[in-house]
């Protein structure tokens, strides 16, 4: 999953990132409206969590326009405005949920991920593919009726290439969805986790490496060894 967080106080916005990261979800940060309405044009992103009052465009403006857009992407409203007229006017804005502050990040996780589940809602909830099963909600994955332990990133990554459902996904797609719009372009980290992570799925190995163009769940492990075997 990955959200942009728009927030123009910057140790909450970089407090709000850094707990993000920690649960596998991307997050970049716009401290104002500009930025934000820069970053949606540019970047795809699954939810948007916004402050009502920032600078530029107003919080309230961006929603209008992720609305307008007919993109469907869910909209989060985080502020301290806590009255009951306030989360109204939130909600006819078309946000889908509201979050006050002080709040516990924990609470904005769960949040995000019951936000994600319903946007996705015709998609099955638990994936299974060439013998994966990946629960999304849980966070548990299963192969062949083994319970695979990954790390978070190992998680993220699994889940993106599971729903390409067989298709390729070059790995700087996997650095956009995966990681944040900070991640180092040239940076090895893609590689390294798929390596790890086709390692702690076992043998035969899953994930395919498709030669200069990226990575995909081989739907018939084993029989393109030769792939798997290179990062």
């Amino acid at each position: 999953m990955r959200v942009l967080v728009v927030e123009d106080e910057p140790y909450m916005a970089e407090a709000i990132r850094d707990g993000l990261r920690l649960e596998a979800i991307a997050a970049d940060i716009a401290g104002d409206g500009d930025t934000a309405l820069e970053l949606l044009s540019i970047n795809a992103y699954d939810i948007a969590v916004l402050d009502r009052d920032i600078p530029g465009p107003s919080g309230d403006e961006i929603a209008k326009r992720i609305v307008a857009s007919g993109s469907g992407m869910p909209i989060l409203i985080l502020t301290a405005a806590d009255r009951i007229d306030d989360k109204a006017s939130g909600f006819e804005l078309g946000a889908d949920d509201y979050l006050t502050k002080p709040f516990a990040l924990r609470e904005l996780v769960l949040r995000l991920r019951a936000l994600d589940r319903r946007r996705a809602h015709h998609r099955p909830p638990v994936r299974e593919i060439a013998g994966l099963r990946l629960d999304p909600f849980r966070r548990e994955v299963y192969r062949d009726g083994r319970y695979v332990a990954l790390t978070r990133k190992q998680f993220a990554v699994l889940e993106v290439l599971v729903a390409a459902e067989g298709g390729v996904i070059s790995a700087e797609e996997l650095l956009e969805r995966a990681w944040d719009e900070n991640a180092d372009p040239f940076t090895n980290a893609v590689r390294i986790t798929v390596s790890a992570l086709r390692k702690r799925l076992g043998e035969p190995w899953i994930i395919a490496t498709v030669p200069g163009v990226g990575y995909r769940i081989h739907t018939a492990p084993g029989t393109e060894r030769e792939s798997g075997d290179r990062g």
